[in-house]
């Protein structure tokens, strides 16, 4: 496959799916899981932190041994374990062995998401790379709208299991294509050693740079904030909104045609605003939002459309400085982009593992504290950004 086909960041951003499907499209079988494993709630969620708490240690990992191994082998052996781990789960006959085969499911879930961006910095610089980055992000965003929906689909013909199932099946096929189209975009010439000395130094050098560090965590953080109504997607649509299984759409959708149109908008943008200006409204964008997400939690009845509408706004400044957020973060390390996408990618998962294992059920008890986290996230976000601006600026 040329390395301007348009069906690369088809490949690309299905393969950086893979994360948000292992997680939202189990999420409407939460119940049905629980009284099939005779697992408490906390037990059922415990399978999503497991999940996390593995995304996040191995993600740190994936980019190195992309920058070793070569971008190809890294993607396939991790897709050939996601099937593996997809059917551990498919057939689990306990909660038990379902938290082991979504640790599984952790340890490869990660990689297309990490060597995925690795790829495009491989490419293409400036412009280009701003643009293709977008385009990954526009069709990654289908990811969360369709999830829930085919999960619930599947609940409801079908049962959990079969959810992991389709899992199996979709990883099975992004293995096929990933051999059969997706190219070698690291030369033998440029790759590193996984010397542990040598991986040591890489790492304390970006992990020790404060202006990556700030970067990353904007990422992380505005991220979070919507992340967050993922993982309370349950306690939220089915418990405050009254919606049933079925019906998770009703986030899913306007929150990923937001994403959808801030891709689109920063990928349009590119070459004619500078990352600066793209993130500031961005940021603008987020904060409208997230203060109108807290004015209507604390003042009107929870429901449809006004309690979706803020968090689908919010995911149109999100998508909007994503991409140049994370090419700043990437050009920090241009010899390591592997690496440093690695380190961008664990900061993030492990903001969401401790938001999934911790802050999610603190904060899902109403509309209003969910809210506050979003607002909260986000300004963290906005802190991290600002500082990072100063020390440019000094």
């Amino acid at each position: 496959m040329p390395a301007s086909s348009p069906w690369l960041a088809a490949i690309l951003a299905a393969l950086a799916a893979i994360g948000p499907f292992s997680i939202d499209t189990y999420l409407p079988a939460f119940p049905a899981i629980a009284a099939s494993l005779a697992a408490t709630p906390i037990e059922v969620q415990q399978t999503l932190t497991a999940y996390m708490a593995t995304f996040a240690f191995m993600v740190l990992w994936h980019g190195a041994l992309a920058d070793h191994f070569g971008r190809r082998r890294v993607i396939l052996g991790s897709m050939a374990l996601f099937v593996l781990a997809s059917l551990v789960c498919a057939l689990a006959p306990s909660i038990e062995w379902l938290w082991t085969g979504r640790v599984l499911q952790g340890l490869s879930g990660g990689a297309g998401m990490v060597v995925g961006r690795a790829v495009i910095r491989d490419l293409y610089d400036g412009a280009q790379a701003q643009r293709l980055m977008a385009r990954v992000t526009m069709i990654f965003a289908i990811a969360p709208a369709i999830a829930p929906i085919i999960g619930g689909g599947l609940l409801a013909i079908a049962g959990w299991r079969a959810v992991f199932v389709f899992l199996a099946l979709f990883a099975g096929g992004l293995t096929y294509l990933t051999w059969r189209y997706l190219p070698e975009t690291l030369p033998a010439a440029a790759r590193h050693p996984l010397h542990p000395v040598g991986l040591g130094r890489a790492y304390a050098k970006v992990l020790g740079s404060g202006a990556f560090l700030l970067v990353a965590g904007a990422v992380a953080f505005n991220f979070n904030g919507f992340f967050l109504y993922v993982l309370s997607a349950p306690a939220f649509l089915i418990g405050h909104l009254g919606l049933g299984p079925q019906q998770f759409g009703w986030m899913f959708v306007p929150t990923v045609l937001g994403m959808v149109c801030g891709s689109a908008l920063s990928g349009r943008m590119a070459g004619r605003w500078q990352h600066g200006r793209t993130i500031t409204i961005g940021f603008a964008i987020m904060g409208g939002a997230a203060v109108l997400n807290v004015l209507i939690g604390a003042l009107v009845t929870p429901g449809l459309p006004w309690s979706v509408l803020p968090v689908a706004i919010y995911t149109i400044g999100m998508a909007l400085v994503m991409p140049s957020l994370t090419l700043i973060a990437l050009d920090r390390f241009p010899a390591r982009r592997g690496l440093a996408s690695s380190c961008q990618s664990f900061l993030q998962v492990s903001v969401n593992a401790v938001t999934a294992g911790v802050l999610a059920p603190l904060l899902w008890s109403s509309p209003l504290t969910l809210a506050a986290g979003m607002a909260g996230f986000m300004s963290l976000g906005l802190l991290c950004f600002l500082s990072w601006q100063r020390r440019v600026e000094a």
